[in-house]
């Protein structure tokens, strides 16, 4: 069902919205080590767009009302979401409305949607559906020099 929020944005702003996402944005999951998890591990996604100029960051906060903009030491700013209830309330809904246009976000969006749904599921975390949720992660942007702290071999 769709929400009354996402009703109210017109085609033409939530076009612009995913469009430049599509270019800028990022979907993520961090793991972070944790000695009082059971499992060790802590999953967070995170949708972030990164810009010098913070206009268009406050347009997407404003639009999808969740979020914080921070600035890093170097003058980056960055629209970050890293809460699981506004990811699947108010992320994954947008974008499924506003959809992209590059086959790479599309196949970015829909891994990170697959490891939410894993993360939303009202059961204690097992090892296997952890694993899974990593593999999963291995996924995302692949070919983009990206950096992790931690690799599925670190957590198998």
């Amino acid at each position: 069902m769709e929400q009354k929020w996402l009703k109210k944005i017109s085609p033409e702003k939530g076009c612009y919205i995913a469009g430049f996402v599509d270019g800028e944005g990022s979907f993520n999951v961090s793991l972070v080590k944790r000695d009082d998890y059971r499992l060790k591990w802590r999953i967070v996604p995170i949708f972030n767009v990164s810009q010098r100029d913070k206009t268009m960051l406050f347009l997407m906060k404003k639009y999808l009302r969740c979020g914080r903009i921070q600035q890093r030491k170097d003058g980056l700013n960055m629209y970050i979401v890293e809460n699981l209830s506004a990811i699947k309330e108010r992320i994954i809904p947008f974008f499924k409305r506003f959809s992209f246009l590059s086959s790479k976000s599309k196949t970015n969006f829909s891994i990170f949607c697959q490891i939410v749904g894993l993360l939303d599921k009202d059961v204690r975390m097992e090892k296997e559906r952890f694993i899974e949720i990593c593999r999963l992660r291995d996924k995302l942007n692949e070919g983009r020099g990206r950096k992790r702290k931690y690799n599925l071999c670190d957590v198998e």
